[in-house]
């Protein structure tokens, strides 16, 4: 058997513009649903083989929107160069919330929120 995880990632309803994944991560489209209007259902992104999903809030889906960028976890996604990543990131419209720095746990990390209220957390252990 083979598990992996795949986080599901709340948005809003009406949400037709999730390029931000695509800006900051490099991610790619595995898979896409949306409404008859246009705004984005389900989407699966893959980023270098981290898989994770966006969800548009409805009824049926029990989630909620972060609020004020407190995510109800915090997204933590491997990287090469953190600081490239988070600069990209930022460029693509994150908030940066931690700078880049190394701990002596022996991690270099650094935190954003996303557009969508959703934290990250990109690290490289060192």
């Amino acid at each position: 058997m083979i598990s992996a995880f795949m986080p599901q990632l709340a948005i809003a309803s009406g949400v037709t513009d999730t390029s931000f994944y695509n800006k900051a991560f490099n991610a790619t489209e595995e898979e896409r649903h949306d409404n008859e209007d246009g705004s984005c259902h389900v989407i699966i992104y893959n980023i270098d083989g981290a898989v994770f999903m966006i969800h548009e809030v409805t009824q049926w889906t029990g989630t909620t929107l972060p609020v004020e960028g407190k995510g109800t976890v915090t997204v933590g996604l491997f990287v090469d160069d953190v600081q490239a990543t988070v600069d990209q990131a930022v460029y693509a419209g994150a908030t940066l919330v931690a700078p880049v720095q190394d701990f002596g746990y022996g991690y270099r990390l650094g935190s954003i929120i996303d557009p969508f209220g959703h934290r990250w957390e990109l690290m490289k252990k060192i």
